[in-house]
């Protein structure tokens, strides 16, 4: 299998291409969130057909691979019906004109946003494509670390159901700088923390120590932060002070505010008061707090031989109001004790998101669903734990001959609580981390099955075309083997019965301008269960 994420890139008509890739990414939360679960759209004959029904117009777009989770691969331009049988061409800035119409008529609301944000995403796309070294500019030299960092900075066209998955608030020359998409390396900049400011928890400074720290005045911590929050949040405690940049490299994870030091091998979970995608990306204290307490107890939940967590054992902040959110900082473990010889971690993501070639993909499959579903799954029925194994959540790392042998599940952000499983809620974590039964059920069918496996699978599907059904009929018997295991739990059972699956709806969530945690979930076809 090659390295899909070093697949050439195309040059020509960057804007053409990111248009394309736009309209493509609104079709799709389209038919996911509006037309598939309002029976208002049919694919048949190579494309797909959806109404939208308050304005009563039709569009199409060619389908190059139909997915049985609606996910489907669209190809060239969407259309807008005409009189009788014509059809024109739409850019993605009219598609969400068209949608914001829609979107209005359908729920009473307006959001005044959407439309420049679906533009500015498009256009930040653009700038990518064209700007993108060809090369990494600042290689380690460690094949496997390179290729884990290339696979983290290969995501140009970001989730592929999101209306604005590039869109990022901010000037587009400031954040330049900072796009894991351009292949960026920078310098952490460091503040002084007087003692008596300082809150934090677990061996902060041991852990930073390898990343070459500056030397704090006397009574002073160290605190590593972001350089651009400094810039959009300065200091304003007058007893904190600027060190300035430092230390060794770091590089920008697909996250953006997530930031990796190969040399230390470590990440670092910054605060960053930057809109992206849905959310605000700053650490807030429980967080923080939540992250070392779930650090600890998770240390006593098993996981399975060949699947492991990335910990994030240590946090810094400034205990001052204002500050805390600003300037919070959290450790997270690094890679190479996870990796043997030969072995290389990539992001999940990066695999999903282009074709997928495998010498023989049906037991490359059936490996890779055999280390992270009984995994995910038995923590969340067994344990009460509920991993959000979504695609950037999830490092895969590949042995010699490029088969998956190990899963590192990451961001304890996302981890939480089953409630219905905790009878005694554990010392230390916070509230924030508790999920009420159908909240567990939901972010575990939408992360594991149709955010992560669907994805994996269509770019399976996309190098061996139509090997899709197969692949998730192999899904479904390690599903019943799970179940088997676990003793028949009704969670399992309903989704071999065919219940269908839960995405969640970041269209929707994006239009009503709520929290990411208030999302709405909408029903997706169950390929694993008996009604296929």
């Amino acid at each position: 299998m090659t390295d899909t994420v070093s697949r050439p890139r195309p040059r020509l008509d960057a804007h053409r291409h990111a248009d394309l890739a736009a309209a493509h990414a609104v079709l799709g939360c389209l038919v996911r969130e509006i037309a598939l679960p309002d029976g208002d759209v049919t694919v048949a004959a190579g494309a797909a057909v959806l109404r939208l029904r308050h304005l009563d117009v039709a569009l199409r777009c060619a389908v190059a691979r139909i997915s049985p989770v609606g996910a489907h691969r669209y190809t060239g331009p969407v259309q807008l019906r005409l009189d009788g049988d014509r059809w024109t061409d739409l850019d993605a800035s009219r598609l969400a004109e068209l949608v914001a119409a829609e979107l209005t008529a359908r729920t009473g609301r307006t959001n005044d946003e959407f439309i420049g944000q679906v533009r500015a995403s498009r256009d930040a796309v653009t700038r990518l494509l064209a700007e993108r070294p060809d090369r990494d500019p600042t290689p380690t030299g460690e094949p496997a670390i390179d290729a884990y960092v290339d696979s983290e900075q290969s995501l140009l066209f970001g989730h592929p159901h999101h209306p604005a998955p590039k869109w990022r608030s901010g000037d587009a020359d400031k954040w330049r700088a900072y796009a894991p998409e351009l292949r960026t390396a920078f310098r952490l900049h460091w503040l002084a923390v007087p003692d008596d400011l300082v809150a934090g928890a677990g061996p902060f400074d041991a852990m930073v120590a390898a990343l070459d720290p500056p030397r704090p005045p006397a009574g002073h911590r160290v605190l590593p932060v972001h350089p651009w929050q400094l810039a959009l949040i300065p200091p304003a405690h007058p007893q904190v002070r600027r060190l300035g940049p430092a230390g060794v490299p770091v590089r920008p994870t697909a996250s953006v505010r997530t930031l990796y030091a190969p040399e230390a091998d470590l990440f670092l979970k910054t605060s960053l008061h930057v809109r992206i995608t849905n959310c605000l990306r700053k650490n807030a204290r429980y967080e923080l707090t939540g992250a070392v307490a779930l650090t600890d107890l998770l240390s006593r939940v098993p996981t399975p031989a060949g699947v492991a967590l990335l910990t994030e054992p240590a946090y810094r902040t400034v205990d001052a109001p204002g500050a805390d959110e600003a300037y919070g900082t959290i450790l997270r473990t690094g890679l190479r004790p996870h990796l043997g010889p030969g072995e290389t971690p990539l992001l999940a993501a990066a695999l999903a998101a282009a074709p997928l070639p495998a010498v023989d993909p049906v037991p490359w499959w059936r490996a890779y669903v055999e280390l992270l579903v009984p995994a995910v799954l038995r923590c969340w029925l067994r344990h009460g734990v509920v991993h959000e194994a979504h695609l950037q959540n999830v490092i895969v790392v590949l042995d010699s001959d490029r088969r998956p042998v190990k899963m590192l599940l990451r961001d304890l952000e996302g981890a939480k609580l089953d409630t219905s499983r905790w009878a005694t809620w554990p010392d230390g974590v916070p509230s924030q981390a508790a999920y009420e039964p159908r909240d567990a059920r939901r972010r575990v069918v939408y992360c594991l099955f149709v955010n992560h496996l669907a994805g994996v699978c269509g770019a399976l599907a996309d190098a061996r075309p139509g090997i899709e059904p197969q692949l998730w009929r192999e899904l479904g018997a390690v599903v019943a083997a799970v179940a088997a295991d676990l003793g028949d739990p009704p969670e399992l059972r309903a989704l071999l019965r065919g219940e269908p699956l839960a995405a969640k709806a970041n269209l929707l969530v994006r239009w009503q301008r709520d929290a990411d945690r208030a999302a709405p979930f909408v029903p997706v076809p169950n390929p694993i269960g008996s009604r296929r």
